[in-house]
């Protein structure tokens, strides 16, 4: 099974609607929290080159946030890069 992380930030509602999604596939994902961490983000800076919440990388591949993270699941392009089809 791919690696997922999801790198957060609180509050954010875009970050609680990624997690809603990602539950509801039943994907498991490691939520890094980088509210108080200004070291990760300048890591997620360099993974991603975008500094909004959430970010989702699949096998450190960035998807992007949750606008992104909706339009993989309805192509089919999130269950393509977990393997599923």
């Amino acid at each position: 099974m791919p690696n997922v992380v999801m790198y957060s930030s609180t509050p954010c509602p875009f970050c609680s609607q990624a997690k809603a999604l990602l539950s509801a596939r039943e994907i498991e994902f490691e939520e890094i929290n980088l509210s108080k961490d200004s070291a990760g983000r300048d890591t997620l800076l360099e993974k991603t080159g975008m500094m909004t919440f959430p970010q989702i990388l699949v096998d450190d591949l960035p998807i992007g946030g949750f606008q992104e993270l909706m339009a993989a699941d309805q192509s089919g392009q999130l269950a393509e890069l977990l393997g599923g089809e």
